[in-house]
Formats: C-alpha cells, sequence, structure tokens
C-alpha cells in the first residue's frame, strides 16, 4: 500500500511538472511572437505590392502576419488556412529570408511551418476545416463569439478594410454574402447567429480537431454552414 501511495505521488508530481514546463514553453513562444522584429525588405516589398497602402496601413499587415503566427502556435501541427491576401503576401517575403523564417518557426512554432496559398470559403456559406480552425482560434485570441459574433477577427477583416486587390471578403449579414460575388458569409463559418437552434458549438477550443467547436444539425442550418472538408 506504501508503494502505491509512493508510485501516486510521484505520477502526481511528475504530471505538475510536465505542465509547468509546457507552461513555460508556450509562454515563451508567445513573447517571442510578440516580440519578434520582421525584417524591414519585408514592408518595402508589400508597400511596393501595394501602392496604395500608407506606412501604417503596412504596418497592419505585419500584425496580421504575427497574429497568423499565433493562432498557428495555439493549433500546433494542425493545419490553419490564411484568410488574408495581403498577410499571405507578408508570409511569402518571410519565408525568402530563408535561415532567419526556419530559426524563427524553430523558436516559435517548434517545428517549420510550411507555406500553403492564402484560402477562401469553397462558397459564401460552406467552410473547410482549415478555415474553420482559423476562424475559431482568431475568434479565441480576440474575445470574439464565434458562435454568434459582432465584429470580424482582425485577419477576417484586413483585405477589405485595406481595399486589397482580390483581397478575401467576410460579411457578418449572410444575406449580402450570399448576394454578392467574392463576399463570403463569416458566421456560417462557425455557424453563427444564422444557424439558429440547431448548430453546437462544443468540441477542443485549441483547434486540435479539424471540425472543433461546430456542429449543425440538418434542420438547423440555411446553406449548410460549416460544411467541413
Amino acid at each position: 500500500m506504501e508503494k502505491l501511495v509512493i508510485v501516486f505521488i510521484f505520477l502526481v508530481l511528475t504530471g505538475v511538472l510536465i505542465g509547468r514546463i509546457k507552461s513555460a514553453k508556450t509562454k515563451r513562444r508567445r513573447q517571442l511572437i510578440d516580440n519578434y522584429r520582421f525584417p524591414l525588405k519585408i514592408t518595402q516589398q508589400l508597400s511596393e505590392k501595394y501602392p496604395h497602402l500608407t506606412q501604417a496601413q503596412v504596418n497592419q499587415v505585419i500584425e496580421g502576419l504575427r497574429e497568423y503566427f499565433h493562432i498557428c502556435n495555439m493549433a500546433g501541427k494542425n493545419f490553419v488556412s490564411m484568410p488574408s491576401q495581403a498577410v499571405d503576401q507578408a508570409w511569402h517575403e518571410f519565408i525568402l529570408f530563408t535561415k532567419q523564417y526556419e530559426l524563427f518557426c524553430s523558436k516559435a512554432l517548434g517545428h517549420f511551418l510550411h507555406h500553403t496559398p492564402a484560402e477562401a470559403m469553397r462558397s459564401p456559406t460552406q467552410a473547410q476545416s482549415g478555415i474553420k480552425r482559423a476562424w475559431l482560434l482568431a475568434c479565441k485570441r480576440e474575445g470574439i463569439s464565434t458562435l454568434s459574433p459582432k465584429m470580424l477577427p482582425i485577419l477576417f477583416s484586413l483585405d477589405f478594410n485595406l481595399a486589397i486587390p482580390d483581397g478575401f471578403r467576410y460579411d457578418l449579414n449572410c444575406l449580402l454574402a450570399k448576394g454578392t460575388s467574392n463576399v463570403y458569409c463569416a458566421t456560417h463559418i462557425g455557424c453563427g447567429s444564422g444557424c439558429g437552434s440547431g448548430c453546437t458549438g462544443g468540441g477542443h477550443n485549441d483547434g486540435s480537431h479539424s471540425d472543433s467547436g461546430f456542429g449543425c444539425s440538418s434542420s438547423g442550418c440555411s446553406g449548410g454552414c460549416g460544411g467541413g472538408d
């Protein structure tokens, strides 16, 4: 009996120690992303790509890139779609600094983050899992309800706010999204207020599951929200 107690105490202490180590690592990575100084060349390239942007607006794109790395850090190795064309351009420019980017990924994310093109929803009301995860984690970071949002997260509003050519536009008004080309219904990503009582908001909050936090009954959502892959 005494041996069992000792083993139990050992396991508890080991679990606490592992938890503290993971927590410290997460905090270090978050601080690194917050304080990281991206190469100045990225802002110069963005200004050339989008000459209509002011320096302050270019800085918003850089902060959008920082935000994207934060949600990728939260997602672990799960795929997170890039919902902004402007931020995607900044990401692409950063990758060109090969060694610097590789070192950043290693320290800030714990693994190399491969670039994938910016991705919109499949249709105004159908979102694949990568976009769902981006929406869930972006909303979580900014304290926005995923089911009944009153505003858009930074990554989902940036292209429209900065008038990015061919940028992605998300709108909380699903009727507007359905009637306008290249406008996507943001509330349908997470089965928002337009879905009624047929939607559930369970699942994992860390984005570790492809459908985390999303679910619709066959009758509860008009337009087939939360379609997944």
